[in-house]
């Protein structure tokens, strides 16, 4: 136990978000082995083999999530990112070494790989949250968003780097290549520390106490902190004896329930993540030149998504959270609809047009509905609720993320992009109408005030 307490904070701060890192790598780096891959194994002509080799990372997300959220309840948060790290590595191998042709194959190692990346958006926040002092933890959302994207930017410049190499070889490399920080990651979290919020609730008091130690400057501190957990635990068992799945659709909580269920489902289906898998092939498509040759691209989106998320960091308590998801919202639909006008307009304009105006809407998307939809969705929900509501809501965003990168190929093949985009971009301006109708603003009110909201629309029933 002695080498145990020389463990620094900053230690376990950097490894317990590291898995948003490779969270965001697994997300990402389909955009720039698709190119290859399509070209290897002759899928030009397929767009629904595409969309399923894609998209079935999202699938495997949907049950990641649920089932990692159950197991670490069981098993405990660090055992959880361990299993999850090995899944990582075991999945990003496979999807390497795909036999030639073999869609089946890549779609099996996608989805288990997506058992993973899913386990890794439930857990990594909830480690975080668990250790970090209570000062820090309204930033969490903001910092682990930071850190998916910051995989994504990783992904993109390492298939930059390997473009250059023969297309089989390339895509092998950058899909395998996933499985090396999921190694980094599985030596880091083995020197980890469990959560103290697991250890309390599985009575290893003195255990709980020693992590705390590692992070806490006082006893004083120390025993409040563990005081305020048990009593929390207390609270959300009484909790958990009294909630239903029925519960959620009472009048009491129904509100506040589509409220940040819909939230978290226009985020995926607004199409940010057509962009993010498919920009090579977007480009590709305005331009008429290779896929392969544009990987720049996904490079530039990139910056501005960590750019945007570290802007977030410093405006996310500013300004209130239906303020900025309007704008937001406002500003991203009209990039999606704007092309689709200017190109009626002006048959002859640059076909590079509708690129300038998606980075336009990756900017806005950035700092308002990537990072907000999360930190509304770990406000808005009461705690009789919440367990089951927040994951009611992350299965939404995964079956729409699964469903725009599994549809958005064959909607491209079957229209003009342009077309495709102002689909998207009605539903961002239908986003914008529900935040003002049925969203209540969340930022500076206690989880009770926000609880009592509510109540109070109980009988006007305005979005149910």
């Amino acid at each position: 136990m002695r080498n145990e307490k020389k463990i620094p904070s900053g230690f376990i701060y950097f490894f317990g978000a590291f898995g948003g890192i490779l969270f965001g790598y697994d997300i990402g780096v389909m955009t720039g082995a698709l190119p290859f891959l399509q070209v290897d194994w002759n899928l030009q002509d397929n767009p629904t083999a595409i969309g399923w080799i894609t998209s079935s990372l999202m699938l495997g997300a949907i049950f990641g999530g649920a089932l990692a959220g159950q197991l670490s309840d069981r098993l405990g948060r660090r055992k959880m990112i361990l299993i999850s790290a090995i899944i990582f590595a075991v999945g990003s191998v496979m999807a390497g070494v795909s036999p030639h042709n073999g869609i089946l194959f890549m779609i099996v190692s996608r989805v288990l790989l997506g058992l993973a990346v899913g386990a890794a958006s439930a857990l990594v926040p909830a480690y975080m949250s668990e250790m970090a002092p209570a000062r820090l933890r309204g930033r969490l959302s903001g910092i682990n968003q930071t850190m998916i994207v910051s995989g994504m930017l990783l992904s993109y410049i390492v298939a930059y780097l390997l473009k250059d190499l023969p297309g089989t070889i390339a895509w092998r490399l950058m899909l395998s290549l996933a499985a090396l920080p999921a190694f980094i990651l599985f030596i880091g979290v083995l020197k980890l520390p469990e959560s103290p919020r697991f250890l309390i609730k599985n009575n290893k008091i003195d255990e709980a106490r020693r992590v705390l130690g590692y992070l806490r400057p006082n006893k004083e501190q120390i025993d409040a902190e563990i005081k305020q957990i048990q009593d929390a635990a207390k609270d959300e068992a009484k909790a958990n004896q009294k909630a239903s799945w029925g519960t959620l659709l009472s009048g009491k909580y129904r509100y506040l329930v589509i409220a940040g269920v819909g939230v978290a489902a226009f985020q995926q289906f607004q199409g940010a993540n057509a962009i993010f898998y498919y920009i090579p092939l977007i480009v590709q498509k305005a331009t008429g030149n290779e896929a392969s040759s544009v990987l720049m691209w996904p490079i530039i989106q990139g910056v501005i998504l960590v750019l945007g998320s570290l802007l977030f960091l410093m405006i996310a308590d500013k300004f209130n959270r239906r303020t900025l998801l309007t704008v937001g919202g406002t500003i991203m639909g009209l990039s999606f609809i704007l092309p689709a006008i200017l190109n009626l307009l002006i048959p002859n304009a640059s076909p590079m047009m509708i690129v300038v105006f998606l980075s336009i809407y990756v900017a806005l998307y950035s700092f308002t509905w990537a990072p907000l939809t999360w930190v509304i969705v770990g406000e808005i929900f009461p705690l009789i609720i919440r367990g089951r509501a927040s994951g009611l809501a992350s299965s939404f965003n995964w079956i729409g993320s699964f469903l725009v990168g599994l549809l958005f190929p064959i909607m491209t093949a079957t229209m003009a992009q342009e077309a495709v985009f102002a689909i998207f971009g009605a539903i961002c301006l239908l986003g914008v109408l529900f935040i003002r109708t049925c969203v209540p603003e969340t930022r500076g009110r206690t989880l009770e005030e926000i609880e009592k909201i509510g109540e109070s629309r109980q009988t006007k029933e305005k979005c149910a």
